[in-house]
């Protein structure tokens, strides 16, 4: 069977197209990507504006497009934090669901949390024991723990990289008091939940997942994605503790030239770092392994799951 999972996503809004079976591997067949950073088109009352959602009827149609002309037959929306938190939601939806008849499932966000750590227990396997994993999106920051298939704690926390740029780094480069004043308030919010977390015992194994991981990592030495999605990459807390200041010393545009990092997100890629950096360092974590499944390859597995157990698998 060929399944689409349309992401509305904080930053981008994403196709991506597989085939999949239950019980067997998703083998990628199609992606089909769009900007829209719905986290920065927010108005003062906390809405999304009426461009804003003309420019994401508009893409939502162009992916049912791409998704009808790769022969998907069952197609899987969702929508996370920009749309989950937007003050005329409800709105927003109703105006998608008219325009185009796709009807968005707004994910919580431990539902996140959760369908995300599904994809990385699956990728890394029983075998990696107890995982703690660390996702950081546009909008929000997801952290979940467990040793099974449902994590024992699962949280998240709006420190997404789109959202705290939009919100705490006006400059460009940004001024040194507002990269510390995002830095203090970072850490505080991720302090909170580390109790939670601690009662449960050190991992056994620390993931991260999302672009801005897997930029970071990048920059830090990780292989390029044109290497394939079986070369082991890490992200070291020590690389990353020596590339937060020079990227808060760099313009958006610097930044854009660095390897691996794409014109999109080289704006929001310290946000995203001083996250990084400061959920690292309060979990005591000193390296993370990149996976390269994250929460749409979660609401695939999810699916698939209940399409064995309806076939009495």
């Amino acid at each position: 069977m060929r399944l689409g999972v349309l992401d509305v996503g904080s930053n981008t809004v994403h196709l991506l197209v597989v085939d999949a079976h239950p019980g067997a591997r998703p083998l990628p067949a199609h992606s089909h990507k769009a900007e829209l950073r719905l986290a920065q088109l927010l108005d003062e009352a906390g809405a999304i504006g009426p461009e804003g959602v003309e420019k994401l009827v508009s893409v939502v149609k162009d992916a049912l497009q791409a998704a009808e002309d790769k022969g998907v037959e069952n197609l899987l929306p969702f929508a996370t934090s920009a749309v989950r938190e937007a003050g005329n939601a409800d709105d927003v939806l109703a105006r998608v669901r008219a325009e185009t008849g796709v009807e968005l499932q707004v994910l919580t966000g431990a539902e996140e949390a959760r369908l995300t750590f599904l994809a990385a227990r699956r990728w890394f396997g029983w075998s990696a024991g107890k995982l703690l994993v660390l996702d950081i999106g546009g909008g929000s920051l997801e952290i979940a723990y467990g040793i099974d298939e449902e994590p024992d704690a699962a949280v998240s926390l709006p420190l997404g990289a789109g959202r705290l740029t939009a919100g705490w780094l006006p400059g460009d480069p940004p001024a040194p008091d507002d990269v510390r004043s995002l830095r203090r308030h970072v850490r505080a919010q991720i302090a909170r939940t580390v109790g939670e977390f601690a009662r449960f015992g050190a991992p056994d194994h620390v993931v991260a997942t999302s672009k801005t991981f897997k930029q970071l990592a990048r920059l830090a030495g990780a292989a390029r994605s044109a290497e394939g999605l079986y070369v082991q990459r890490e992200l070291k807390r020590e690389s990353l503790e020596a590339w937060v200041p020079r990227l808060a010393g760099m313009t958006t545009e610097q930044r854009a030239e660095l390897p691996g990092v794409s014109e999109g997100r080289a704006n929001q890629l310290l946000a995203g770092a001083l996250v990084a950096e400061g959920a690292m360092d309060l979990f005591g974590v000193e390296t993370v392994e990149i996976c390269p499944w994250a929460l749409r390859e979660g609401v695939i597995l999810r699916r698939l799951d209940h399409m064995g157990s309806a076939q009495g698998i």
